[in-house]
């Protein structure tokens, strides 16, 4: 099968340079610009390196071994299909099911955020959850499902556009911080443990894993091109985007992050307003900076928007056509877009939207459930690459390749530790109407429509969690 990935697969796909700014672009949205200040209320520079390079291993980990399955396995189309491969169609519903949750409440983070940059020219829409702000918000998404309703691929290549367009003032202030970088600061406090209201008496390994809870969740997305493989115009490609996707990542956070602990103090660095770039490069170069990042992260967050538009649609119309959603799901346009799949996320996003008038809450569930399911689903690719590779351990290489499944399972399991076991409990309930629409699916086409023993105790098990996160909940013992 490994023959097959250098075909042509489509003529009139997505190609290389539109498939890494999809894994660019779904990854980089609000967080970067944001990153410094929570980097530094977390760490001084020195447990930041460090930990950068832990969590750069562990994404390195799950980018190979996306690329490696893409390339053994191009027959797979979509993330869940590992799921579903390696440990049959209930695996693969739940890591379906997760993705889509995962992709389309992330929308109303970027919704929310990106209202409040456009704030920083228009003060109505500052605080990002006004009656304003979500009328504008709720144009912007449907414009969005339009634009995708009109092809994927025209979509695939409009976002490469925006990519470049946000990297410019990412690169511009990352310029300015190295030509301003002073290296007696930024060493002053290298490996100091602060005292004070930030982290008193924390030791070098606890500002290790501080740092760690804020820097997984910016890698988020990276499976992008991956999720589009199927619309690429060779297999290969979506490995090879996602490798490439990861490097420029890597490259953009580690510098953007820890190159203002060379202008300002850690202190400083810790207080100043969010996101924490536009104020830096204001300081830095004056008003016209702040303008300048501020525009950024509009181009950022919109680019986002759109690569996570496409995704969630993406990901239940080849749900559907692998039996693990109704039919309906799958259907597709003249233009080859799976219209009911987006507009049934774009009603989703709208009820979300709405419901930000009357608190933030909303906002703050739908991040919780993001983190939680999506890691899950990454956690099944790690647990498809190891199996892959055990059964073909005779295979030249495979050997490295477990070892890389194994490492990315390992740093996936911390991952879900350190998102919260407690938004497990809350991710299950999201979980329960899916199983009806699963049902339905397999009767549909096996003409049977009920779990087997070992499906029955696991829908148990997750129905259950649901049920203890609903009475933790309202015992106020989790809170969002």
């Amino acid at each position: 099968m490994t023959t097959q990935t250098n075909q042509i697969t489509n003529p009139k796909g997505i190609g290389l340079t539109s498939l890494t700014a999809m894994a660019v672009t779904t990854s980089i949205g609000a967080g970067v610009f944001a990153l410094t200040s929570d980097l530094a209320k977390a760490a001084s520079p020195g447990p930041a390196l460090i930990a950068w390079g832990i969590v750069g291993l562990g994404i390195l980990m799950l980018a190979l071994s996306l690329n490696n399955l893409v390339l053994k396995r191009p027959d797979l189309e979509g993330i869940f299909a590992y799921a579903e491969a390696g440990f049959g169609q209930y695996a693969g519903f739940i890591s379906g099911w997760g993705y889509w949750l995962s992709s389309w409440m992330g929308n109303v983070a970027f919704a929310t955020v990106m209202m409040s940059a456009v704030g920083y020219f228009i003060p109505i829409f500052k605080a990002g959850n006004n009656v304003p702000s979500i009328m504008v918000a709720s144009v912007i998404a449907w414009s969005l499902t339009a634009i995708v309703n009109r092809g994927v691929e025209s979509a695939a290549i409009l976002n490469a556009v925006i990519t470049v367009c946000k990297l410019i003032p990412l690169f511009t202030f990352i310029v300015f911080a190295i030509i301003l970088f002073k290296g007696h600061l930024f060493t002053a406090d290298f490996w100091n443990n602060m005292t004070g209201n930030f982290n008193g008496g924390a030791t070098v390994g606890s500002q290790i894993k501080n740092c760690m809870m804020v820097m997984m969740w910016v890698f988020v997305g990276i499976e992008g091109a991956t999720m589009m493989s199927s619309r690429a115009k060779k297999k290969s490609d979506a490995g090879k985007a996602t490798i490439l996707g990861l490097a420029c990542l890597l490259t953009i956070y580690v510098l953007a992050s820890l190159l203002p602990y060379g202008y300002m103090s850690r202190s400083e660095l810790t207080t100043i307003n969010q996101p924490a770039m536009v104020y830096i490069f204001k300081d830095m170069v004056g008003t016209w900076g702040g303008a300048l990042i501020s525009l950024g992260l509009v181009i950022s967050t919109l680019g986002s928007w759109l690569s996570w538009t496409m995704l969630p649609a993406e990901t239940v119309s080849l749900m559907a056509k692998r039996n693990l959603l109704p039919a309906i799901f799958g259907r597709k346009n003249k233009h080859g877009a799976p219209t009911f799949s987006l507009i049934v996320s774009g009603l989703l996003i709208q009820g979300f939207l709405c419901t930000l008038i009357f608190t933030d809450r909303a906002y703050n569930f739908a991040y919780s459930l993001c983190t939680a399911a999506i890691v899950v689903c990454y956690l099944f690719v790690a647990a498809y690459q190891i199996k892959y590779s055990f059964q073909h351990i005779h295979v030249k290489g495979n050997w490295v390749q477990l070892l890389i499944g194994i490492l990315a399972f390992a740093f996936e399991s911390i991952g879900i530790y350190m998102a919260g076991l407690q938004y497990l409990l809350l991710c299950s309930i999201a979980y329960i109407p899916g199983f009806f629409l699963f049902m339905h699916a397999r009767k549909d086409a096996a003409g049977s429509k009920w779990f087997n023993k070992l499906e029955s105790l696991l829908t148990v098990a997750v129905i259950s969690s649901a049920i203890l996160g609903i009475v933790l909940f309202s015992m106020g013992k989790i809170s969002i």
